[in-house]
């Protein structure tokens, strides 16, 4: 079973070098790493150049945003299952893609996650917030729950059949994957109990107070475009990442 990773990048060169040795550090050998580089102007072309035995593809373009590049991704995705490891994000064990293929290989498994730590930006090591998922529960989703979606892997044929990312959403297109994917669907879905990804703090939704307002609005927009009612769901989103600061 061939796993394709997807990387977005754009002036990525702080953070690549870290991410393309986690990817080189993995032990599970069957995979298709792609990256996705928005027609970056700094040193991550160079970066990733220098690792060509390692990379499969590398589109380096302008584009719409994150979303879209990843969008890209997934369209030149010829692996069974996919996954993303974002530009300044690392695997948290030389094992993670092995511990993924190994629930894949139950064929009536569609997708999987697992748990995330959030870190320091210049200390990978330093846990600032644990994402702890928890087991999967398709009425959580009404309370607001989500997996981390940089552990969420899925078979291709999904992607397919379902859609990538839906480019109006310009910081929640993630959330609403999810919800598209999780919630309109009975898929099978399951849960590996350790972390998988280790995501430098500083993501694009919480950079800002204007990002924070905009993204509530985008998960608002998502629940109602999913049948899920926002009222309850966005509370319970919110209040549920109170716990992750305290568990280490």
């Amino acid at each position: 079973m061939k796993i394709s990773i997807v990387t977005a990048t754009w002036n990525s060169e702080s953070t690549i070098m870290d991410t393309l040795d986690s990817l080189a550090s993995q032990t599970y050998h069957l995979t298709e790493f792609i990256i996705v580089d928005g027609a970056s102007k700094d040193k991550t072309l160079s970066l990733i150049q220098g690792r060509d035995g390692l990379i499969n593809t590398v589109i380096s373009e302008p584009d719409k945003g994150i979303y879209d590049a990843l969008n890209k991704g997934i369209q030149k995705a010829t692996g069974d299952v996919i996954g993303f490891l974002h530009s300044d994000d690392i695997f948290a064990s030389p094992t993670t893609l092995e511990q993924i293929a190994s629930v894949f290989a139950d064929e009536s498994i569609d997708a999987l996650y697992g748990d995330l730590d959030y870190v320091s930006k210049d200390n990978t090591s330093n846990i600032i917030r644990h994402w702890q998922s928890g087991d999967f529960v398709k009425s959580k989703i009404k309370n607001g729950w989500m997996p981390p979606h940089p552990t969420f892997y899925m078979r291709r044929k999904h992607y397919l059949k379902l859609g990538g990312f839906d480019l109006s959403y310009r910081i929640a297109a993630d959330y609403e994957s999810i919800l598209r994917y999780l919630w309109q669907t009975d898929m099978n879905v399951a849960y590996i109990p350790s972390v998988l990804v280790k995501m430098r703090i500083g993501g694009e939704s919480n950079r800002s107070l204007k990002n924070i307002i905009r993204k509530s609005k985008e998960d608002w927009r998502a629940m109602k475009g999913n049948g899920v009612s926002p009222l309850q769901a966005i509370l319970g989103k919110n209040l549920s990442k109170i716990p992750q600061f305290f568990i280490k």
